[in-house]
């Protein structure tokens, strides 16, 4: 179930809203509902209790004589009326309730003290009672005993069954049977459209709202991931709410002090690289002056390979200093002057067919990291094959080598800065350590990705992924 649930923070607001919504629009309707029901009730009764209070009041004071022909004359299909010497009995489940007690208290209320305040009410939708007609002023056969009505006044809906009994002044007892009309649905076609109309405003204004006020977020997490490509990247737009101009700030101020950081780590780094070479150079001119033995040789070798760790450091870090320019370029094409150049020189190296794939980027920077994968599975692994593959989503190079791959547990340190494998991979072959940490470095300024795994099949798969 929780995986249904939308995960962004515009779907939650959203589905939040619209969850309180509905509850809002059910709790307004049943409000509504059951107001309009009990308003339709308390009319039909009032409009009948005031005929039988005044029925019983005018039989009541007419001399016994007329009484029978007054009780005729007012009786028809719609509102009967008899008169009984003795109480008529109602079943309690009819005689009490809140229509049947209000009922009550009106007609006494209308009646004078006396006697006449005898009074009992039944009110009932059950089968199989008395017959009951329609509201008064309905002119029409009456339905079968114990059934509702589905005509009347107001074009249809059910009708509850009313009986009243009052006890006149000389001991007998008038007895009235009438019908109230039932509440009609309480949501009607207009009501319903009302709220839907509602709905569908507060729900388009509530999508532009949280759309406006979420939108700043998605700026900001765009800037982020391209901060982490490029430290030199824009400032972020300081725009907005209060609070999206502060975060804006506070961005741009973070984006400030890292790129000012990197700036002086790689002067620094610059600066002692530089004043070693100084000390270097003494040594070496010392070690040339010493007698020619083993010794004297393994001092000049070790000084050379300082010498060329250290111009390979500063090539590096001159190579993170320098920003290059972003042009649309053919990587297609590039790979391909990069094989055709190697393969002139004697290497095996190949590259399998493929169609044009415009990408904009940094072709000096990207040319050099495809030289040092290529140059690496040639000198590792015997024989290089380039591969390219894309979608709309990315595009993906691949250098394929025979070698014999790389152990699982040194996959992930093997990109880090003078770090060299045993083996095959160690300091007679003449590396420093730095090509693969500056081929990542230089794919991670483009957006891409640098995935380093053995084929089954045997040799090193580098796989180097650009974003669309």
């Amino acid at each position: 179930m929780r995986h249904l649930l939308p995960r962004s923070l515009f779907g939650q607001t959203i589905l939040i809203l619209l969850l309180g919504l509905a509850v809002s629009h059910a709790i307004g309707a049943w409000f509504y509902g059951s107001d309009r029901e009990q308003v339709v009730r308390a009319v039909g009764g009032l409009v009948v209790a005031q005929r039988v209070a005044n029925n019983a009041r005018l039989i009541d004071e007419a001399p016994p004589e007329w009484r029978s022909r007054i009780i005729e004359a007012l009786s028809d299909p719609a509102f009967r009326v008899s008169l009984s010497p003795e109480a008529p009995v109602f079943p309690p489940e009819e005689a009490n309730g809140p229509i049947s007690d209000a009922i009550r208290d009106f007609i006494a209320g209308q009646l004078p003290v006396g006697p006449m305040q005898n009074i009992r009410i039944a009110v009932s939708l059950a089968p199989g009672q008395a017959p009951v007609g329609p509201p008064f002023g309905f002119r029409g056969p009456m339905p079968p005993p114990g059934q509702a009505m589905h005509r009347g006044m107001h074009g249809g809906g059910p009708w509850r069954g009313l009986r009243a009994a009052v006890g006149l002044s000389d001991g007998s007892w008038l007895t009235f049977a009438t019908g109230l009309p039932e509440g009609g649905p309480p949501m009607s076609v207009q009501f319903i459209l009302s709220m839907a109309i509602m709905a569908i405003i507060v729900l388009a204004v509530s999508i532009w709202t949280v759309r406006r006020l979420t939108s700043p977020l998605g700026v900001l997490a765009a800037a982020a991931e391209r901060l982490g490509k490029d430290v030199a990247a824009p400032p972020l737009a300081e725009v907005g709410t209060i609070e999206m101009r502060r975060a804006a700030q506070a961005f741009n101020r973070m984006q400030e002090r890292l790129r000012r950081m990197i700036e002086n780590r790689t002067v620094m780094l610059a600066a002692i690289s530089h004043d070693i070479r100084t000390p270097l150079t003494l040594l070496r001119l010392r070690a040339e002056s010493l007698e020619a033995g083993e010794d004297r040789e393994r001092m000049l070798a070790t000084i050379a390979e300082m010498d060329v760790m250290l111009t390979a450091t500063l090539g590096f870090i001159r190579d993170e200093a320098r920003a290059e320019s972003r042009r649309k370029v053919d990587v297609a094409a590039l790979i391909a002057s990069l094989v055709d150049d190697m393969a002139d020189a004697g290497l095996p190296v190949s590259m399998e067919p493929a169609g044009s794939a415009i990408r904009e980027c940094q072709s000096q920077g990207l040319r050099r990291a495809l030289a040092n994968l290529i140059d690496n599975a040639v000198k590792y692994g015997f024989a290089a094959r380039i591969g390219m593959r894309q979608s709309s989503e990315a595009l993906e190079i691949t250098v394929d080598d025979g070698g014999p791959g790389i152990p699982e547990a040194e996959l992930g340190r093997v990109t880090q800065p003078f770090y060299r494998l045993e083996g095959s991979r160690n300091r007679d072959t003449g590396g420093t350590g730095l090509g693969l940490a500056i081929t990542l470095s230089i794919i991670q300024a483009h957006g891409g990705e640098l995935i380093l795994a053995n084929r089954p099949e045997g040799g090193l798969r580098a796989s180097v992924t650009l974003p669309a």
